[in-house]
């Protein structure tokens, strides 16, 4: 399902920093944090790629440029004649279009892939796109989030982590080691706070922690990304059914395209 907060403060030390988890089925093979091979010469793209379509849930570019995706939660099966959400996220960091542009080009044809939200950011703007609605938002400077509806709506488990992003920033925290604790949240929300989002109620709950588990689905990767002017740093933990498996952390200085 997966859950995005941000601090975005154009004119800082670290214009975006940004901290997410990715919820998947334990069964879906995935390959860990990694510069993608690119024959066309240096790697690219630094992402997790997820090996059953190809694409991924969080990236960013070698010239900074970052994008990730959420899915928007519906009782409705998800369809399989439409191309991969995961390749809109490798799309944006393959290309040098301003955000605005890719994203105004984008909601054209949103329709045609399963529900999602994106976020995108390309050095100057912070940006997002609303599938259902085709949607596109400038996001203000400050703190916000996105999980599995619209942009900033105030589910239990968003308003936590926000709340928890909020506390270490007025700390003047932006380390992932200090970050990472608030998405390995595994509260979950009162019948009374759940969303409802026309799932069965066990799932429901299930589904209202950070850090989601259960024997088969659950968060697979944890992950804080802090883009400064100078130097990208990207911290990803991966998760299975048994636990943590392993840590991987990538730092680079950004090149213009």
């Amino acid at each position: 399902m997966c859950i995005v907060a941000w601090n975005w403060q154009p004119h800082g030390a670290t214009p975006l920093l940004l901290l997410s988890n990715r919820d998947e089925f334990y069964a879906r093979a995935a390959q860990p944090l990694h510069w993608w091979d690119d024959t066309a010469g240096q790697p690219k793209i630094l992402a997790g790629k997820d090996l059953q379509a190809g694409g991924t849930w969080l990236g960013v570019s070698r010239s900074g440029r970052l994008a990730a995706l959420t899915n928007y939660r519906t009782p409705e099966p998800v369809r399989t004649d439409t191309p991969s959400r995961g390749e809109l996220v490798a799309n944006f960091l393959n290309n040098d279009v301003p955000a605005d542009s890719f994203l105004q080009q984008l909601a054209l044809h949103a329709s045609h892939y399963n529900p999602f939200n994106l976020l995108v950011f390309d050095g100057r703007q912070l940006m997002g796109l609303e599938s259902r609605s085709a949607r596109v938002l400038t996001l203000e400077p400050g703190i916000g989030a996105v999980s599995n509806a619209n942009f900033h709506t105030p589910w239990p488990k968003l308003t936590r982590l926000v709340r928890g992003l909020e506390s270490q920033v007025a700390q003047g925290h932006s380390t992932a080691s200090l970050l990472l604790p608030l998405l390995h949240d595994r509260h979950m929300a009162a019948d009374s706070e759940l969303p409802h989002t026309g799932v069965p109620l066990p799932l429901e709950r299930m589904l209202s922690a950070t850090f989601i588990t259960s024997p088969t689905y659950g968060t697979r990767a944890c992950s804080v990304v802090a883009i400064q002017s100078k130097q990208v740093d990207f911290t990803e933990q991966i998760f299975g059914a048994e636990g943590l498996m392993g840590q991987s952390h990538q730092q680079f200085v950004p090149r213009p395209p």
